[in-house]
């Protein structure tokens, strides 16, 4: 399968190995992150904040006027804040539920219109195994993904009748700069297993759903 995505925080990390992936597969694909640079070869790239529903829509609708279609979204941008629920600030708080959560509602919602005149579509939200699993110092980045799977499930349920797909990644430790560290060696999750996983879902049959999917490291330390 091949057709237009977006993907989201597509600049760097998780985001831009996705969309490498996809355009290796023969997508055109659509990146947006805060900053105007560093996108993937071949990528079309437009600085958009996800915390600002009005640029979510604008993007959307040029994606729309130019393409004319959207054949798969993938949430991807993220950011975390990390401390004790009593230390962090209400604007850490407020900033990674923004960005985590709301940022993939305002996506959801500004591409399920054309996705349901299609008939068809994909939305891939990249949640993490902070999803179901609480961390000291977590509070502010396990509420925005535990409210990020369980939007994510609902929407399965209500556009599924639509013809449209939702699943949500989620990963464990994965190396990145936001995962802390980077390089082939490292035993973490690397950002081409995340991609190699969404190119997967994009390959499967119309009459399968796969809609929670957890990923883990194989050989942690011990």
């Amino acid at each position: 399968m091949s057709g237009i995505a977006i993907v989201t925080g597509g600049s760097r990390g998780i985001g831009r190995g996705i969309a490498e992936a996809l355009l290796a597969g023969g997508w055109k694909v659509w990146t947006c992150s805060r900053h105007s640079q560093g996108s993937a070869d071949g990528a079309q790239h437009r600085a958009v904040d996800v915390r600002d529903q009005g640029k979510v829509e604008t993007f959307v609708k040029e994606v729309l006027d130019v393409e004319g279609r959207i054949d798969c979204l993938v949430n991807n941008a993220g950011l975390g804040h990390f401390g004790p629920v009593d230390e962090i600030s209400g604007d850490q708080f407020r900033e990674v539920i923004e960005t985590n959560l709301n940022g993939c509602f305002y996506f959801l919602r500004a591409v399920a219109p054309a996705m349901k005149k299609q008939g068809a579509g994909w939305i891939i939200n990249i949640a993490s195994l902070a999803a179901k699993n609480p961390f000291a110092g977590g509070s502010a980045y396990n509420a925005s993904k535990f409210g990020l799977l369980g939007m994510s499930e609902a929407a399965m349920l209500d556009l599924r009748p639509h013809g449209i797909r939702v699943a949500a990644i989620m990963p464990g430790s994965v190396a990145t700069e936001f995962g802390g560290g980077t390089g082939e060696g490292s035993w973490k999750l690397q950002a081409a297993d995340i991609a190699s996983m969404v190119v997967h879902l994009l390959s499967y049959p119309d009459n399968a759903l796969p809609s929670r999917i957890e990923m883990r490291p194989s050989r942690p330390p011990k």
